[in-house]
């Protein structure tokens, strides 16, 4: 009797899990909809046609190429394993005949390289070179961050602390050699930019409290610091002709300690300094109050365009835009306009043309802009229902390649003339036949406001009618992390939401309706929006939203309102246990993976808030699910990495003790050495597999 106990007890266990990978009716397996490559580091050679991309093919990461006239693509390195090797930062040499990227994550607080698959060999970050033509794989060395020189074989890449220099050889693959470290000096030295004559190499020098702008002269073999102060400098950025040097500069704050989701205003200047001898001038800055600072980040905050005009972004008016001010100083010209955002942004090579993606016209979707860096009328180069976004302009300055999507067909790389014209799919033989692309559905969009009148965008997944069980409909609401993201009317431009809109397609495939919500703090609306007080750790204010949207599904007549379920990653697994705690009458079940549940807990870091305060403290508890534990009801699957970089584990295995304390039901799922952003294809296949799974249970389940 045990033995047949046993057998029963396994043969449920599978019934249970087949329905999470199996295709119901005419829909289709978690596999199929997950198995599209996603493609990302999209660039252009500096010379000629060429241009490179990266695949991530169910785990199995490689870099493509193609070459025009007929851009015919192929995969370029043999990386035919799902080992949870990432592989990113991609360029070319200055004659466009090596393909420069990183293999591998960067490392932990512990000095340790990801490692989901438990290697006992170990695994390193390498900054690798593959020839154009040959595909021959060279490895320049340990580090990342690499940036060929414009002017001849060099990479220049970081390691540790330090910056190291390899040769890239001949385009045969001789020559070459073992990296060698650029200079000794103190100070975490990374962000390398070259002179245009491939001499000076021009660095960020980060010294704890206050940061200086170095440049090191690779033939005296002297190191400079360009007019250094007791604020943080950053972003430098040579000028056309090599004479000049722009970068940014922030106050210092001392021993204040930058938290994150801060609402103190971080002023910042753009700085000019002649190079050697000039002294650093100003040339603008910011305001001082939070409608007009942005904390500069990324590449595209400052860069040098033709005509002595220095181009940045700004939310100066509210809205992330760009401007651009004579290098000389003077009154900045604002280049795009509107309720709407700047987000990836390339230029012409003649640097006189900026083309970008913006939401512009089209507020949950992008398509690709250009204008001229002096001023003058945005024009679109794409529009309609699908999304287009990181843009790259071949080095003839003749083609446009981009990365798009819609609602049906996932994220691929596409090429059409600058000057307009028809687009066409590079690669397309890359995407699986068995793709189920007929069969997903096209999200709606849906405005509803929360209960203080604030508008809230989200994308409304409904199922088709052959996957409709009966007149009332479970229900989902999904949850995106960061919190500053934006979900769109299509497959996302960002690995992990691209696997998200996945899940939530095989959802509605499977008789869900799915509600992805833009709550406040998110991208895309504008800074008000983004910066929306009493947010997170002071207050939570976003979880009205979320409670906006459970009131908007319950307003509709085909969706149960006893079966409504949360589920989201990272800032989206905070909110879905802040429902589950503070209203399980209205949340009935919810998939919370690697979320933060409590926001009074110290970490190590860039902290959550003033942990000298015990008002901040206090609030910081109040806005965290921990705190609500004791109304907590509702089932709850867990799904947490343990080498999580980004949200510690400790704040699952708090939390997992909570709910035991409380006999709350609650499942988990773990992956030894993986990371935020499951780094193994199969951890996402049994996570997202599980969540599905533990609805079918615990919302299907519950039908009135």
């Amino acid at each position: 009797m045990r033995t047949l106990r046993l057998w029963l007890a396994a043969l449920a266990l599978l019934a249970a899990l087949a329905p999470a990978s199996a295709a119901q009716g005419g829909g289709f397996t978690l596999e199929q909809v997950l198995s599209s490559p996603f493609p990302a580091d999209l660039v252009a050679a500096r010379r000629g046609r060429r241009v490179a991309w990266t695949f991530d093919a169910e785990g199995r990461r490689n870099v493509w190429v193609a070459e025009g006239p007929q851009f015919q693509a192929r995969q370029l390195t043999q990386f035919n394993r799902d080992d949870g090797q990432e592989l990113a930062e991609v360029s070319f040499s200055a004659d466009g005949n090596w393909v420069v990227f990183v293999r591998g994550g960067d490392k932990n607080r512990a000095g340790e390289y990801p490692n989901p698959t438990s290697d006992p060999a170990g695994v390193k970050q390498q900054v690798m070179a593959a020839n154009f033509v040959t595909g021959q794989v060279r490895v320049l060395g340990e580090g990342g961050e690499p940036v060929p020189s414009p002017a001849g074989p060099q990479v220049v890449f970081s390691r540790g602390d330090g910056l190291w220099v390899a040769t890239l050889g001949t385009t045969s693959g001789t020559g070459g050699g073992e990296a060698r470290q650029l200079f000794n000096a103190r100070g975490s030295n990374d962000s390398p930019h070259w002179s245009p004559d491939g001499r000076l190499v021009a660095f960020t020098s980060s010294r704890g409290d206050h940061g200086f702008i170095g440049v090191y002269d690779t033939a005296s073999k002297t190191l400079t610091y360009v007019s250094p102060s007791v604020d943080r400098d950053s972003n430098p950025r040579w000028s056309p002709d090599g004479r000049r040097l722009a970068f940014i500069r922030r106050p210092t704050l001392g021993l204040q300690p930058a938290l994150f989701l801060d609402d103190t205003p971080d002023p910042w200047a753009i700085m000019v300094a002649d190079f050697p001898d000039g002294t650093a001038r100003e040339v603008w800055r910011s305001g001082h109050t939070l409608t007009d600072s942005m904390p500069p980040a990324g590449e595209n905050v400052l860069q040098w365009a033709a005509d002595e005009r220095l181009v940045f972004a700004s939310e100066a008016d509210g809205w992330m835009h760009l401007y651009s001010v004579p290098a000389s100083g003077g009154q900045p010209e604002l280049l795009t306009r509107g309720s709407c955002e700047v987000e990836h942004i390339t230029y012409t090579p003649d640097r006189r043309t900026i083309v970008f993606s913006s939401n512009c016209g089209d507020i949950d979707r992008r398509h690709i802009w250009f204008v001229n860096a002096a001023g003058g009328t945005p024009r679109a180069l794409t529009q309609g229902q699908k999304l287009e976004w990181s843009p790259a302009v071949t080095g003839d300055g003749n083609t446009l390649v981009y990365l798009g999507s819609d609602a049906r067909e996932p994220a691929m790389p596409y090429a059409m003339p600058l000057e307009g014209g028809p687009a066409r799919m590079l690669a397309a033989s890359a995407l699986p036949r068995d793709f189920p692309s007929s069969k997903l559905v096209a999200p709606e969009q849906v405005v509803f406001k929360a209960e203080d009148g604030q508008e809230i965008h989200g994308q409304l997944f409904l199922p088709p009618r052959e996957a409709r069980t009966g007149s009332k409909l479970p229900a989902v609401i999904f949850m995106h992390g960061g919190p500053s993201r934006q979900m769109l009317l299509g497959w996302h431009y960002m690995y992990y939401y691209h696997n998200a809109y996945g899940l939530n397609q095989y959802l509605a495939s499977r008789g869900y309706a799915v509600l992805s919500v833009n709550y406040r703090s998110g991208i895309g609306y504008g800074q008000a929006f983004r910066r929306a007080p009493k947010r997170g750790a002071r207050g939570a204010s976003e979880y009205q939203d979320i409670v906006a949207a459970a009131r908007y599904l319950r307003s509709r007549d085909d969706v149960d309102d006893k079966r409504i379920g949360l589920w989201g990653g990272s800032y989206g697994g905070y909110l879905t246990a802040l429902g589950l705690a503070r209203d399980s009458d209205l949340f009935a079940a919810g998939v919370d993976l690697h979320g933060v549940h409590d926001w009074s807990l110290r970490i190590s870091g860039a902290p959550w808030i003033d942990y000298n305060s015990r008002d901040a403290q206090k609030v910081a508890f109040e806005s965290s699910p921990v705190s609500s534990v004791q109304k907590w009801r509702s089932p709850v699957l867990l799904i947490h990495g343990d080498d999580d970089r980004n949200v510690a584990f400790s704040q699952t295995v708090d939390l997992a003790r909570r709910l035991r304390e409380q006999n709350v039901e609650f499942e988990q799922i773990v992956f030894p050495d993986d990371v935020h952003d499951f780094l193994l294809h199969r951890h996402w296949l049994r996570a997202y597999a599980a969540a599905s799974d533990f609805f079918d249970r615990h919302l299907k389940g519950r039908a009135r």
